[in-house]
């Protein structure tokens, strides 16, 4: 009996001590903030293609490496960087058609190219084509001043989140004390290609073919702030004045 009602005892005991770790644990607001910050686009990154089909494999890949080397020549003639353009993706396949009972050849290339001047991008397209491109893969706009934007729209993520925070505390008649723990959670995300996949037969210098239209460069972040009774700021700064008086 007596071992019964000390086992009670320690269990109410622990039970006791849990509530009272629970009550006096520090108050905490967690929120999150987002910054973003629209911008006009400057670079663009275009993928080429360049694809030939044939029954021989060997005549089919000197097809396509001819038309490659061609590309390569006119990228450099425009003096294009190499850093600026890049084989991609490579392949040769063969493929077998049942109604011909026959095999077939394909080769196909696919390139990279990053073009940091958009006024020349209907010249460039052009002078691909000619130059023996036929496919047109996907276009993606990127800003040269992606840091720089980056940086602008961590500190209005961080605005937001205090902002947040600071009205929760009011409607519950707390003071919003200081950060705790800061979580940045944002993930650059570039706007998706615009895949054509379409082959490339002729254009007029006098049409606008590129709606350039904006990005928005965003982040996101997290953070934990203390709550309390008081106002835990302004209570830091009168001791430091009395401090310096």
């Amino acid at each position: 009996m007596k071992r019964i009602v000390l086992a009670l005892l320690m269990l109410t005991g622990t039970y006791t001590g849990a509530q009272i770790i629970e009550k006096d644990a520090p108050r905490q607001l967690n929120v999150s903030g987002e910054g973003k910050i629209s911008v006009t686009p400057d670079e663009a990154v275009i993928t080429i293609g360049v694809s030939n089909i044939g029954a021989d494999a060997a005549e089919v890949k000197r097809e396509n490496d001819n038309t490659v080397d061609k590309i390569i020549k006119y990228l450099k003639k425009i003096k294009l960087p190499e850093k600026d353009y890049q084989t991609q993706r490579v392949y040769l396949n063969r493929n077998y058609d049942y109604d011909k009972k026959k095999y077939s050849f394909a080769a196909s290339q696919t390139i990279v190219i990053t073009l940091r001047d958009l006024s020349k991008y209907d010249d460039m397209i052009i002078g691909l084509t000619d130059a023996g491109t036929n496919k047109i893969e996907g276009i993606q706009f990127k800003t040269s001043k992606q840091a720089q934007y980056e940086s602008e729209a961590r500190l209005k993520a961080v605005a937001d989140a205090q902002k947040k925070a600071a009205e929760y505390a009011k409607a519950t008649d707390l003071y919003l004390g200081y950060p705790l723990v800061i979580t940045d959670n944002t993930q650059t995300n570039y706007p998706r290609p615009m895949y054509a996949t379409m082959r490339v037969e002729s254009m007029s210098d006098s049409r606008e073919t590129l709606a350039i239209g904006e990005i928005e460069v965003t982040a996101n972040v997290n953070i934990i702030f203390e709550l309390s009774y008081y106002d835990i700021k302004n209570k830091v700064k009168e001791m430091r004045n009395s401090m310096n008086d």
